[in-house]
């Protein structure tokens, strides 16, 4: 898929995620997805297949979690997502990189505040 087609789906998918609409946020997931965590946190990790990203959602309304894009960068197939994040009422900025492979996300990696992460929600 286009550079475009990727980031209509991404915006598509945030839109989704930031609606509560699960099924639409996942509808662009590889089956194999992996989904990496940074840090020390209790959600730390990498997370492999649909169904582990989505329990991993799943755990984010407990801090009110939400995020907010603020840039999309986009090549042939990778997205890049510049977002501001909120959960437990503190914000801070991090980085979304999405990897596309034959139109679906396989690797999703963020890069965040992860001191904050384990005050928010405490460490392994």
């Amino acid at each position: 898929m286009s550079a475009e087609e990727n980031l209509a789906n991404t915006k598509k998918a945030y839109a989704a995620f930031a609606s509560g609409d699960v099924d639409g946020a996942a509808e662009n997931l590889a089956d194999d997805i992996e989904w990496i965590v940074p840090g020390n946190s209790t959600i730390s990790g990498t997370y492999r297949g649909k169904s582990e990203v989505i329990g991993f959602w799943m755990k984010l309304p407990e801090k009110g979690f939400t995020t907010t894009p603020e840039h999309f960068l986009a090549d042939e197939d990778r997205v890049v997502v510049l977002t501001s994040t909120t959960a437990d009422g503190q914000s801070s900025d991090s980085v979304d990189v999405l990897t596309f492979r034959d139109g679906k996300v396989a690797k999703f990696q963020i890069a965040s505040d992860t001191a904050l992460q384990e005050k928010i929600w405490g460490t392994k």
